[in-house]
């Protein structure tokens, strides 16, 4: 493997599964009801915007990396969802170690929607529990502390913020389902943290690492919020009038602007990502995102053999088609791949 192309690796914990992605594939292998582990690879499409060189300068490819996540997290789920409703899967299987293939087909059209409206509620649910709320709960600080100046209450919005963000993910993390995926979640976190300490992605050196990595969607969120709270905290509370005014008003307004400065929030934020991962043996550099690792305390859990399984396929389908791609063996179609887990 090329020198530093394992910062291209990342994945995603999905329902009974993990989807991983290399700098020019991806790959989702899910267990099925039946106990197969069946997984899919292709190759990364670039989209128009992905296409766009300009998006790719620092501070700039932030935003496109979160779209990206996001469409290929869409894509992964369709996938999952697919698997556990297919008839063909629903029979008791002999075994969990084998992984088949299985050509996966997109007809259940009604489900592809009913996906694709999860992912537009939630991430709207997500706005407007982290965005919205807390600058409307913190526009009610005055009246419980007296005067109070913009910038205050912005670092008061700004609190909240992480206090409702910590208090959903301690919450959901007590639902059994949710248990679950952070389990594959730290089964991803494992294969990728062996591939970049260069070992064999077999079940014994996967099972002795940690279930935590710097680079984490995790460790991005919390990221994402302190750099809000610094930015945000000097950005003028009521730019238009200077003062308070009516409190639905005043928050609609901070509210529009949050959004408009959020692209730079999250290109900061991924610049910052990116430095912890490549200097991530560096003490100082540990210390500094202490907290982002910290938090995935609650958003990993120690995996079973049977999520570590799944994970060790997904990774390394993308990890074989790009020694494929490398030596010209290549092929731009979707193709489900055949694979099983080293013991």
């Amino acid at each position: 493997m090329p020198q530093g192309e394992y910062l291209q690796y990342g994945g995603q914990a999905i329902i009974e599964g993990v989807m991983m992605r290399s700098p020019n594939y991806f790959s989702v292998a899910c267990r099925a009801p039946n106990g197969q582990i069946i997984q899919k690879t292709e190759s990364l499409e670039k989209s128009w915007i992905g296409r766009q060189k300009w998006l790719k300068f620092p501070l700039l490819r932030g935003s496109l990396a979160l779209i990206d996540a996001m469409s290929l997290g869409i894509k992964a789920m369709k996938f999952a969802s697919d698997v556990q409703l297919d008839p063909a899967n629903q029979a008791a299987g002999e075994g969990k170690e084998v992984a088949t293939s299985q050509p996966i087909q997109s007809n259940k059209k009604i489900q592809d929607v009913a996906v694709g409206a999860t992912m537009v509620v939630s991430f709207a649910f997500a706005l407007f529990i982290f965005v919205y709320l807390p600058n409307l709960v913190a526009e009610l600080a005055p009246k419980a502390f007296g005067p109070l100046s913009g910038t205050t209450i912005n670092f008061i919005a700004g609190i909240i913020k992480l206090v409702f963000f910590l208090g959903y993910i301690w919450a959901i993390g007590r639902m059994k389902e949710i248990g679950e995926v952070f389990k594959y979640h730290g089964a991803e976190h494992k294969a990728i943290n062996t591939l970049e300490a260069h070992e064999d992605l077999n079940m014994e050196n996967c099972r002795a690492q940690t279930r935590l990595h710097p680079r984490c969607g995790t460790s991005f969120a919390i990221i994402v919020l302190l750099v809000s709270i610094f930015l945000m905290t000097f950005v003028p509370r009521y730019p238009v009038t200077g003062a308070p005014g009516n409190m639905l008003k005043d928050t609609g307004l901070r509210f529009l602007i949050e959004l408009a400065i959020l692209p730079l929030v999250a290109g900061i934020s991924y610049e910052l990502i990116r430095f912890a991962g490549k200097f991530r043996n560096q003490g100082f550099v540990n210390a500094m995102f202490k907290p982002g690792l910290w938090t995935q305390l609650l958003t990993t859990k120690e995996p079973e053999s049977g999520q570590i399984e799944v994970a060790l396929v997904a990774l390394q389908a993308v990890v074989d088609a790009e020694s494929l791609a490398r030596e010209g063996k290549t092929s731009t179609e979707s193709a489900p791949v055949v694979a099983q887990p080293a013991s």
